[in-house]
């Protein structure tokens, strides 16, 4: 108490000096239309700057959710745009070359947690497992094209092989002349792969895009995988060399889709049943 009277008695001046100037303020603010709508046009712009820099703040830490939102609705387009082009491609050609063309896949979103991109055998870590439907041999895309294949499930996380994996390789074509041949890494840039298997008669010029083929029950057809960067092709080759750009780039991948293809089990026990010794000429 006696703390608190010397504290008065050295500050009465300032105190009374301060008190005199908030009553002068609440009169002339109360009493005069022009400086009171001035101050509580301050007052407005105050607040709502703190309202702006709070909303901020929530926004930087909402992105996380926001993104996995964006990621179920991509996923969810995806599904349904592959649905309308499997339809078409379906009623306008009921015999179709393609295998492996139906109307089952589905898109399912996941998040990348841990990637390699500079060793031999690089590998993905995603969020989603066993008890998302997640399998072994599911394909999996993101915004830019082909991603990798799933290659082990757990029952939270899955590990996928993609493409800049030394033992991976993807069936695909070229989509202007529609001829077939399957990606091959060497190791070294995790954005250049290579396609084989495409005999020298073949055309094939820089900037071709190559996609996949639909002709494996992984990926649907028509997912970009690359474009042709550069090719080669002596007098005694029999197939070109061919270096692609690929699509995906390893080091900003954040979400990704993996395909379940809903009629996959129905293709492995039609295959498992067939006779094949009969069939053979």
């Amino acid at each position: 108490m006696k703390n608190l009277l010397q504290f008065l008695t050295r500050y009465s001046n300032f105190l009374i000096f301060l008190i005199l100037e908030v009553v002068a303020f609440i009169l002339i603010t109360t009493t005069n239309h022009y400086q009171q709508s001035a101050t509580w046009s301050a007052a407005n712009r105050f607040v709502a700057s703190i309202h702006q820099t709070t909303t901020s703040i929530s926004d930087y830490f909402a992105l996380r959710q926001e993104n996995e939102r964006l990621a179920q609705e991509n996923a969810a387009l995806k599904s349904q745009l592959m649905l309308v082009d499997n339809m078409a491609e379906y009623a306008i050609e009921r015999d179709s070359q393609y295998i492996y063309s139906h109307l089952d896949w589905d898109y399912i979103p996941a998040k990348v947690i841990g990637i390699t991109t500079h060793k031999q055998h690089n590998y993905l870590t995603i969020n989603k497992g066993r008890r998302d439907s997640i399998e072994v041999d599911m394909g999996v895309v993101c915004q830019e094209g082909v991603v990798g294949i799933v290659s082990a499930v757990g029952e939270r996380y899955a590990l996928v092989v993609p493409l800049i994996h030394t033992e991976m390789n993807v069936s695909c074509r070229i989509q202007t002349n529609n001829y077939i041949g399957r990606t091959h890494w060497l190791g070294r840039n995790h954005q250049e792969l290579q396609l084989e298997d495409i005999s020298r008669h073949i055309v094939v010029n820089e900037g071709d895009t190559i996609v996949t083929s639909g002709l494996t029950p992984v990926f649907p057809y028509g997912i970009l995988v690359g474009t042709v960067s550069h090719t080669d092709l002596t007098d005694h080759d029999n197939y070109h060399h061919i270096t692609l750009q690929i699509a995906t780039d390893y080091r900003k991948i954040s979400y990704v889709q993996v395909i379940h293809n809903r009629a996959l089990h129905n293709i492995d026990n039609t295959e498992n049943n067939t006779q094949w010794s009969g069939l053979k000429k």
